[in-house]
């Protein structure tokens, strides 16, 4: 494959290459990869591009009606997080489930239902919950029409009017589970850093041990001892900062969807105080020029 095509795949890589089984085209990703003609290779990325977008508005949209629907049912603290609701569209449930678990360190799970009452879910689970059984469990409860997973993810479809019955059957057994595994939210730390040991070198490094998943999660740093400089909003809700190191290096870090908790009310309002700031490192091109930037998960103050 020539390196102008491989110049355009890179532009559709990470969630874009997934991003036309989203929106219902499936197939685009695999055909980008697998083309030989350039022409076709820049009209399928531009395509996914665009598909991508869509799926970001498309999520943003499904997040905030799950959020707010969440937090005014009373739904935080009963040990599974669920949200359902017709026309939310099924190509984007998974990620969502999975920024509700992010963000209540609880399982989630989020349904979508059609103009029938038929839901179709996709849930994400926490260390010590196996959702997949659960969900399996249920099934052969007469719970759902369809469902199974395994420890960290799972899919079901629940018929009309079974919502309820189902959640209290969700509530029963992932509650028992986490009370069994005293479950703690926690990050894993596989290395520290200060900001000018963040290098595209490493990160290209790094990238050899792909690719991440479940089994293989990607490297999560802490970097010690930062100042927060210029932080502000970006977007409807992210936080964006930079990060101040002991060796006097900057990085750039950005909390997606952090103004309104904890973490965003800490970055904006540090007031140069060190904080121990952790993340993920990915590499940002966006200026022309690789730089790398952390991906902001959590913070605390020294």
């Amino acid at each position: 494959m020539s390196v102008q095509i491989v110049s355009i795949s890179v532009l559709c890589w990470d969630r874009r290459v997934n991003a036309g089984g989203r929106v219902g085209e499936a197939g685009l990703g695999a055909t980008l990869l697998a083309t030989d003609d350039a022409a076709q290779a820049r009209d399928l990325a531009v395509r996914l591009d665009r598909h991508n977008a869509e799926r970001r508005e498309l999520e943003a949209l499904v997040l905030d009606q799950a959020i707010e629907q969440v937090e005014a049912d009373g739904e935080v603290g009963s040990g599974v997080v669920i949200a359902a609701a017709p026309g939310w569209h099924p190509g984007v449930i998974g990620i969502v489930a999975s920024r509700l678990k992010d963000r209540y360190n609880a399982p989630a799970i989020v349904i979508a239902l059609d103009e029938t009452g038929l839901g179709k879910g996709s849930g994400r689970s926490v260390p010590g919950v196996d959702l997949g059984a659960t969900v399996i469990a249920a099934r052969q409860a007469g719970l759902l029409v369809n469902g199974g997973g395994h420890p960290m993810a799972a899919g079901l479809t629940v018929a009309a009017g079974g919502l309820e019955p189902l959640r209290a059957f969700l509530r029963d057994r992932i509650g028992a589970q986490l009370a069994a595994a005293n479950y703690v939210p926690s990050l894993g730390i596989d290395g520290a850093l200060q900001p000018g040991g963040a290098t595209a070198e490493l990160l290209r490094e790094i990238e050899r041990c792909g690719p991440f998943g479940v089994g293989n999660p990607q490297p999560r740093f802490v970097l010690s001892s930062v100042q927060v400089a210029n932080a502000g909003v970006v977007g409807a809700d992210h936080v964006r900062c930079s990060l101040v190191g002991l060796d006097g290096k900057r990085i750039k870090g950005i909390a997606f969807r952090a103004l309104d908790n904890p973490l965003g009310e800490l970055l904006l309002k540090s007031n140069a105080l060190p904080l121990h700031v952790a993340g993920k490192l990915k590499l940002d091109s966006w200026t022309g020029r690789d730089a790398v930037q952390i991906i902001i998960e959590d913070a605390a103050s020294i």
